[in-house]
């Protein structure tokens, strides 16, 4: 019933997410829902995951030194890592994440319950485009925010989980 529930409102959310007052909006509170779902369900539960996997990634602040945590939709693959797509709602800068990810490579991942250390790589070329597709597949308002976002590229990351 609750899939079935979610699956109707999948078109519903896709539409809003893509429209300019959700990227108002959204940044300022759908990731401090999400961190704090995931605190009070001691890493169980993210809001987000619901719609659109979804996972908390801790990198390092490339500038303090500092653990960052940002929930981020994700799509997971088979190895067990998972595409990111740095699309910021589709507003103009690029997500502190995704710098952080780049300066310190090592990050770790909650995910539904299980936490993993991984190392990100940004993708470029044919691996981003192949990448872009089944991240666009997966949801398609990624492509109203590269609109968005017209003066940058979105970043696609690929996280590998480390031994």
């Amino acid at each position: 019933m609750r899939r079935r529930l979610i699956g109707m409102l999948r078109p519903f959310v896709q539409w809003l997410s893509a429209t300019d007052a959700f990227a108002r909006i959204a940044p300022g509170i759908v990731p401090r829902m999400d961190r704090a779902a995931h605190r009070l369900t001691r890493g169980r539960v993210v809001l987000s995951d619901q719609m659109l996997p979804t996972l908390i990634l801790t990198t390092t602040g490339s500038k303090s030194g500092e653990p960052r945590v940002a929930p981020v939709s994700c799509l997971p693959e088979e190895d067990g890592g998972f595409l990111l797509v740095g699309s910021n709602f589709g507003r103009p800068n690029h997500p502190a994440w995704s710098g952080n990810l780049i300066a310190t490579p090592e990050a770790t991942v909650s995910f539904r319950g299980q936490v993993s250390p991984v190392t990100g790589r940004l993708l470029t070329g044919d691996e981003r485009a192949d990448a872009w597709a089944r991240l666009v597949g997966a949801w398609p308002v990624y492509d109203r925010y590269t609109e968005r976002a017209a003066d940058r590229e979105l970043r696609v990351f690929r996280l590998s989980p480390r031994l």
